[in-house]
């Protein structure tokens, strides 16, 4: 006797069709499982065994093959747990065989009861694709599930409930597809609790009307963690389309809180300087996102980036240019989107007061020196906008009038994405700094002052050709923020003062 179960399986972010198909002949009774399982895939026999008995079913006594095709791509995890116990016991004939538009994706405890799993999403978005109408999960992923168009997806408590709901005895219950509602960050972190950096909040106001990376160098206790966590608060609200990118990547990280549908605000990460780069690219046994990826669509903060290992810096090479990182191991290799908001902060020296005001620094130089050659050129110039944070003034600390709030920043950076979105309708930039160097000359026009202040500074500070380019599209943006169709000097000027921290840093001598 012979039967078949849809499921899906999931690869890096897309999620595949999977076929657990059943056949029950004579010999000795066995179960073995086939198809390129992984450890955890071939302990499905145990736990389907003790569930078969435990929910009142009677355990075939012959020789049970299970094959889960395609046989030539791997299968990890406990998803495919239900479609074996499903096609076992329609093989057996204690079960009408589920139609093709049904697909089935469970982990199974010994007593039937179904526990949530990995990468409901993704699988969720390939079934619809398929042709699959009718999608089976756990009841803690249905939420999640249900986000996908075009599918009716049931969740459920117990593998009881399916078998049930196969036979017609009792019908489960569709999950509604929560709505979404793209939001802003709700911490309670506004710009109105920071006083003073009048320099730093405009430059991050840049950075989010923008999408530009940044760099907030300066003394201990300035504030710069302060105004990186704040950023989110001036990000504006996340589209579907980006949520569900973000929320894919969360899903198959095993991050998404259960119950939970779309993610609604933009991630902001902050891993410590003692990450590794296998956990900042991503990677792993069986490959996962890393923050590059958990950041996708939000901000990236790296405090004390000088501290964090040379090797991790330098993955950050490719998200920062490409928007993508690729992870390669020898079971394969996995694609995720790492596009972020780069926001770093570092002291300029390793006790933190080179150049303070009033502070002497008590580092030698050649310990000056090795700490800022931690930070490589290349990285650098990937780095949009170099910000000096100084210390803040009594005055301005004492000052009870707060400063201007996140929302009101916020209404500034949405006017100059609308223009934006506008100008890149027809090509999918979303923003300034995405946009490609083919696109650079036409976009980025200079009047003849602007061109005159760009040629003057790029031969002066000896900047590279990627600098070059990144100034344009900060300019851009400045002049966006303006409401200027052309970037005149001003706005080349002002893009060229956060250009100039690192040659005072780095190649002063």
């Amino acid at each position: 006797m012979f039967a078949k179960v849809n499921s899906f399986g999931v690869r890096g972010l897309a999620g595949f069709a999977v076929t657990a198909e059943a056949d029950i002949s004579g010999g000795l009774p066995q179960l073995s499982i086939v198809g390129l399982p992984d450890s955890a895939v071939k302990e499905a026999a145990d736990r389907v065994r003790s569930a078969v008995k435990n929910l009142g079913f009677a355990w075939p006594t012959s020789r049970i093959t299970v094959n889960l095709a395609p046989a030539d791509v791997r299968k990890t995890g406990p998803l495919y747990d239900l479609p074996v116990f499903l096609a076992l016991l329609c093989a057996a004939g204690q079960l009408p065989a589920p139609g093709a538009h049904q697909a089935f994706i469970d982990e199974l405890s010994l007593d039937g009861m179904l526990r949530p799993v990995q990468g409901i999403l993704p699988m969720a978005l390939a079934a619809a694709e398929c042709g699959v109408t009718e999608l089976f999960v756990p009841a803690e992923n249905a939420a999640e599930a249900a986000t996908a168009d075009g599918i009716t997806v049931y969740g459920a408590h117990t593998a009881r409930q399916v078998t049930d709901h196969l036979r017609g005895e009792a019908q489960l219950t569709a999950a509604d597809c929560p709505p979404f509602l793209g939001q802003t960050h709700t911490e309670g972190l506004d710009f109105s609790d920071v006083r003073g950096q009048l320099m730093a909040r405009r430059a991050l106001e840049i950075a989010a009307a923008g999408g530009h990376n940044v760099l907030l160098i300066g003394p201990p206790g300035t504030g710069k963690s302060m105004l990186a966590r704040r950023m989110p608060g001036i990000l504006p609200p996340l589209t579907r389309p980006e949520a569900v990118e973000c929320t894919k990547i969360y899903s198959v990280a095993g991050l998404l809180p259960g119950g939970s549908g779309l993610l609604t605000q933009r991630p902001f990460r902050s891993p410590h300087h003692s990450v590794s780069a296998p956990a900042l690219a991503g990677g792993g046994a069986q490959i996962r996102p890393g923050e590059v990826s958990l950041a996708h669509n939000g901000v990236l903060f790296l405090d004390e980036l000088p501290e964090f290992q040379r090797d991790a810096l330098e993955v950050l090479r490719q998200p920062l240019e490409d928007g993508v990182v690729t992870i390669s191991r020898a079971s394969g290799s996995a694609t995720y989107p790492s596009r972020f908001v780069l926001i770093a902060a570092m002291n300029p020296c390793k006790c933190g007061y080179f150049g303070h005001p009033t502070r002497p620094c008590t580092c030698p130089p050649s310990a000056v020196e090795r700490y800022r050659q931690r930070i490589s050129g290349p990285l650098l110039d990937r780095i949009d906008l170099h910000v000096d944070v100084s210390p803040v003034a009594y005055d301005e600390l004492s000052a009870e009038e707060p400063g201007e709030c996140s929302a009101a920043i916020l209404e500034r950076v949405l006017a100059a994405r609308a223009i934006q979105q506008s100008r890149f309708e027809t090509t999918g930039v979303l923003c300034n700094a995405h946009l490609p160097s083919r696109a650079l000359r036409q976009v980025c026009r200079l009047d003849d002052a602007a061109a005159a202040t760009l040629r003057a500074a790029f031969d002066r500070l000896g900047l590279s050709a990627r600098a070059h380019d990144r100034i344009l599209k900060v300019s851009r943006t400045i002049a966006d923020l303006a409401g200027s169709k052309t970037i005149g000097a001003v706005h080349v000027a002002e893009a060229l003062q956060y250009r100039s921290l690192d040659r005072k840093y780095w190649y002063d001598r």
